[in-house]
C-alpha cells in the first residue's frame, strides 16, 4: 500500500509557526491548486489543499515563503478527527515530507519596487 501525493501550488496567506503541547513546531498552510481541466463554464476551479508542516520544514516556510509563493510539496494523507461542542469534527490534510520553493512573490515585488 501506498499514501503519498505530491501537489504543486501557491500559498493562500503566509505560514505562521505555532508550537504543540510537547514542544515542537508547526505551520498549518493552505496552497491554491487550480485544476487541469475547465468546468461547465468554461473555467478553471481551483483545490484549497490544507497542509501540516512539522519542525525544521515548519520553520524554513515561516522564515521563507510569503502569500503568493509557488510550493511543491510532497507527503502523505493523514486523517484525523476531534470533539468540538459535542459534534466529531472530522480533518483531512497533507502531512509534508519535503517541501520545495519552486517561486516567490517576494522577489517579485522587490523587483517593482
Amino acid at each position: 500500500m501506498l499514501n503519498q501525493i505530491v501537489i504543486v501550488g501557491r500559498l493562500v496567506k503566509d505560514p505562521e509557526l505555532k508550537e504543540s503541547e510537547n514542544g515542537n513546531p508547526f505551520t498549518n498552510i493552505t496552497l491554491a491548486v487550480p485544476r487541469s481541466y475547465k468546468n461547465v463554464n468554461g473555467e478553471y476551479d481551483t483545490d484549497f489543499i490544507s497542509c501540516r508542516l512539522w519542525d525544521g520544514i515548519a520553520q524554513n516556510a515561516n522564515e521563507f515563503c510569503k502569500k503568493g509563493d509557488l510550493l511543491g510539496i510532497k507527503g502523505r494523507i493523514e486523517t484525523r478527527n476531534y470533539e468540538k461542542d459535542e459534534k466529531i469534527n472530522y480533518v483531512t490534510e497533507l502531512i509534508a515530507e519535503k517541501i520545495t520553493f519552486l517561486s516567490s512573490g517576494k522577489s517579485k515585488q522587490e523587483a517593482k519596487e
